[in-house]
């Protein structure tokens, strides 16, 4: 067999493998979510969300609102050098991100059924 053919067919079953992924996972939800930032934020936006006291008057005087930390736990990044981790309860997790240009910093203790925000810092 020529190397043009065995491109060709090649080339060929990869097309079809692709189409019938598609098809497969077209509609689904799934996502590739294996590194630990991915995989801690996935976590923490399945649970219920709830916010202390002084978060939700920090949000008015910030001019944000929930949705703006909803955004940061989508597309943030998870800084583990300043989360405690080894909790054995609810772990505490600090999370960087941007929103409306500003950076925002989130601190959220995630337990079992609930994520609730403790402390959140903005800087411009």
């Amino acid at each position: 067999m020529k190397l043009f053919q065995r491109i060709a067919y090649y080339g060929a079953g990869f097309i079809v493998g692709l189409i019938i992924l598609f098809f497969f996972l077209g509609g689904k939800k799934t996502s590739c979510d294996y590194g630990p930032d991915a995989r801690t934020l996935k976590n923490i936006r399945s649970k219920e969300l709830r916010f202390a006291e002084q978060i939700t008057e920090r949000l008015t005087v910030l001019q944000l609102d929930s949705s703006a930390v909803k955004s940061v736990l989508r597309n943030g990044d998870v800084d583990f050098s300043e989360s405690i981790t080894h909790l054995d309860s609810c772990n505490i997790y600090t999370i960087v991100g941007n929103v409306s240009e500003q950076d925002i910093r989130l601190k959220i203790r995630n337990c079992d059924k609930v994520a609730t925000v403790l402390s959140l810092q903005a800087d411009n």
